[in-house]
């Protein structure tokens, strides 16, 4: 019988209550706040992050998940007697952990050739962010306690990572600027204007799929744009960051729009609140479209 082990990273945003209920590895992400530097989940929760966002006047890096990290962690798998390791990781095309998970898999063969065979180690590349992998890895974990094997785990989350897409938007503009993710003579007409940008995140890239004029035109335009590409009657979820009452309102409209709720809230952690800010609103689904 196939002994499982389950990892992702911390910019999946699962609530440390999945990770422990589940026995899910989550690789934290380091970040330096000037010359501070911390360890996301566990040096501060994410309101102690926003805290620290907020009292500081600069933009917070998070660097990659090394190779050797991954590593460690393969060999303690394995040495504990683990037949497979299914490892989902923050988008390729915004960090270099994918591609350090996947060197790890290559040195750990290269030093247990013995191991080719009774040992499986899949990376999976999420091509997005936050709870957009956060919740098939969830899903999986529940599937895995259920008995599924390694192969139907790996195909449910593929196959849920190949139609995911959130919409998503930040309620300023300055933490995008200071980050260089908007130009900053684009995000000063922005804000002087009072446009928000609604950003489509799919398959590895992020595209700005519409701007709308004012905080209160974000909830009904989110909800407009997932209900028109929603796969119908499958579950979605909320995204937000330090205000609850924006997702409680994405909900409601969803709710309404839908005919049914949310099946998962993802409160955004350090790595993508230091990119758009704390305060978002967003909806993560499964999509007809592809592109």
């Amino acid at each position: 019988m196939p002994k499982i082990k389950l990892m992702t990273d911390s910019a999946s945003d699962i609530s440390y209550e999945y990770e422990k209920k589940y026995d899910i590895k989550v690789m934290n992400f380091k970040l330096a706040v000037g010359d501070r530097s911390y360890v996301s989940r566990e040096d501060f929760d994410n309101e102690g992050f926003y805290k620290i966002l907020q009292d500081y006047d600069g933009i917070p890096v998070h660097s990659q998940i090394t190779a050797f990290e991954y590593t460690e962690e393969f060999e303690k798998y394995y040495a504990d007697g683990y037949t497979d390791v299914i490892n989902v990781t923050i988008n390729a095309n915004g960090s270099a952990t994918f591609s350090n998970a996947q060197l790890a898999a290559e040195q750990f063969f290269d030093e247990h050739p013995e191991a080719k065979g009774k040992f499986n180690i899949y990376n999976i590349d999420s091509a997005n962010y936050t709870g957009a992998y956060g919740y098939p890895v969830i899903q999986a974990a529940v599937k895995i306690s259920k008995g599924a094997s390694p192969e139907e785990v790996v195909d449910f989350i593929n196959d849920w990572i190949s139609k995911t897409v959130i919409y998503f938007a930040p309620y300023t503009l300055k933490y995008a600027k200071k980050s260089g993710r908007i130009p900053s003579a684009a995000a000063f007409v922005g804000e002087v204007l009072g446009l928000r940008p609604i950003m489509r995140i799919c398959e590895g890239e992020i595209k700005t799929a519409d701007k709308v004029r004012g905080d209160k035109a974000i909830v009904p335009k989110i909800e407009e744009l997932t209900a028109e590409e929603i796969i119908p009657q499958t579950p979605y979820s909320i995204v937000y960051g330090n205000d609850r009452s924006v997702a409680d309102e994405m909900a409601k409209a969803m709710t309404r729009k839908l005919g049914y709720p949310p099946e998962e809230f993802f409160q955004i952690g350090a790595v993508i609140a230091i990119n758009a800010g704390p305060k978002v609103t967003g909806v993560i689904f499964k999509s007809r479209k592809r592109s």
